[in-house]
């Protein structure tokens, strides 16, 4: 479901990022094919340099069809950035890539904390981050952070994942997969 940016992958999530129900939406606006595969490139050497995780999200046939990002990487956490394209809305793709991509960060790159923040205008992301089990608002108790992403004007809710509550989701979805064979 995941792969490594790659500059081949332009063309396809370009016409599906210019889409008016995706485009709003995305943390890395471009506004011309030049300009987003300037910013691709831009991602690959950033995450060289360890200040971002960036894959593309792919269907089953090996097609991009979005995107999905760990920015502004400090202290072993980051900011999660996922868009899919519209033909896709709908159909399972974000739960899978969210949880291949919290696989490796939280396994593979010592990530222990991502954070979403999430428009509060954007009712479908909402509701999506309600869906993961492992996902808990965080408004009230990361007060310093919601501040901080709301320091201009009050726009963002805040959502984190730690590490630990993912594993233990992880754990208990593996115990319940036994429980059911073994029935």
């Amino acid at each position: 479901m995941l792969k490594k940016r790659d500059v081949a992958d332009c063309h396809a999530l370009f016409e599906l990022l210019v889409d008016p129900a995706v485009f709003p939406y995305v943390r890395q606006k471009a506004y011309s094919y030049d300009e987003f595969v300037f910013l691709t490139k831009q991602t690959i050497e950033a995450e060289e340099r360890g200040e971002l995780i960036s894959r593309t999200i792919v269907d089953e046939w090996g097609a991009p069809i979005g995107t999905i990002n760990l920015f502004d990487i400090s202290n072993q956490s980051g900011f999660l950035g996922t868009w899919i394209g519209k033909p896709y809305f709908g159909k399972g793709y974000n739960k899978v890539a969210k949880d291949a991509f919290f696989e490796e960060l939280f396994f593979s790159c010592d990530i222990q904390t991502v954070f979403m923040r999430i428009r509060k205008e954007n009712v479908r992301s909402y509701m999506a981050a309600n869906k993961l089990p492992y996902c808990t608002l965080a408004n009230e108790f990361r007060r310093d952070i919601y501040e901080q992403i709301n320091e201009k004007e009050d726009v963002y809710n805040l959502f984190q994942i730690e590490k630990d509550q993912y594993h233990l989701h992880l754990m208990r979805t593996t115990q319940d997969e036994l429980e059911i064979k073994e029935a």
